[in-house]
């Protein structure tokens, strides 16, 4: 009875986690290049049920079945789907039509270059003429750090990332592909960092000049999962109050008998 106790409160648990990933997607709905998380779940090992110290069995211990103990969190997981393209008109502005990944140039806290990936295309030129994004991190391009020189009237960005200023190609946009994305790590809201045993390809994508590509966040389908938790929680929640009123009962009533 007490171990249905723990069994509920495992459920409660699981379903605050799940809430917990649901909400920050909600949150992200609106931001460029997010890629929305979710959760798998699974139940504790098995244990084999044993009948012990029982004088109908000569006290010879002998298995009666198997039970579960409740449920756990089995995987969080990031949701690599394409997201839709909206067009700004900023020729900065950038987004990645198929797979793959910008290369980002940032720094460590040792001042040291590090090439994270991202699918936010939102960039602008700063005042050295490099396409920095919010951060003001840089874009990595064939040569190294993208820049456009400062007096340029007319950058135009083609399918294949060739950079032209004023009708003169100036770099190519690389993007960076994975052959596991189980090997990249959420680092904020859309960037990440490819771990130890990463193998690296090439993008084959196009990129769209004057797009951004959105979160892949769909907000109907989230809520519709909120509701479910929701609903989920409280089930777990009377069995909780069900087994306390029970063992109520067993402690106070019964033992007046």
């Amino acid at each position: 009875m007490v171990r249905g106790l723990y069994t509920a409160w495992t459920g409660m648990a699981n379903e605050q986690k799940r809430l917990d990933i649901i909400s920050n997607n909600l949150a992200n709905a609106a931001t460029i290049g997010y890629k929305k998380d979710n959760v798998t779940n699974q139940s504790f090992d098995n244990l084999l049920t044993l009948k012990i110290k029982d004088s109908s069995e000569q006290y010879n211990d002998k298995a009666i079945g198997k039970m579960s103990l409740g449920v756990k969190l089995g995987e969080v997981y990031t949701n690599y789907g394409q997201g839709s393209f909206r067009q700004t008109g900023n020729p900065y502005d950038l987004a990645i039509e198929g797979k793959g990944f910008f290369n980002i140039s940032t720094k460590d806290k040792d001042g040291n270059e590090v090439i994270k990936y991202t699918r936010d295309g939102s960039f602008t030129m700063n005042q050295d003429g490099k396409l920095v994004d919010a951060n003001g991190n840089t874009l990595v391009g064939e040569s190294g750090e993208l820049a456009i020189p400062v007096n340029t009237a007319n950058v135009t960005i083609d399918a294949d990332g060739s950079v032209y200023a004023d009708g003169v190609y100036i770099d190519k946009v690389i993007t960076t592909d994975f052959e596991d994305y189980n090997y990249l790590q959420k680092q904020g809201d859309s960037m990440y960092v490819a771990l130890e045993g990463a193998n690296e390809t090439t993008g084959t994508s196009k990129i769209r000049q004057g797009y951004t590509e959105q979160s892949n966040v769909n907000v109907v389908s989230e809520m519709v999962d909120m509701i479910a938790v929701t609903r989920a929680y409280e089930a777990n929640q009377k069995v909780i109050q069900t087994v306390d009123g029970t063992l109520d009962l067993a402690a106070n009533s019964v033992g007046k008998i």
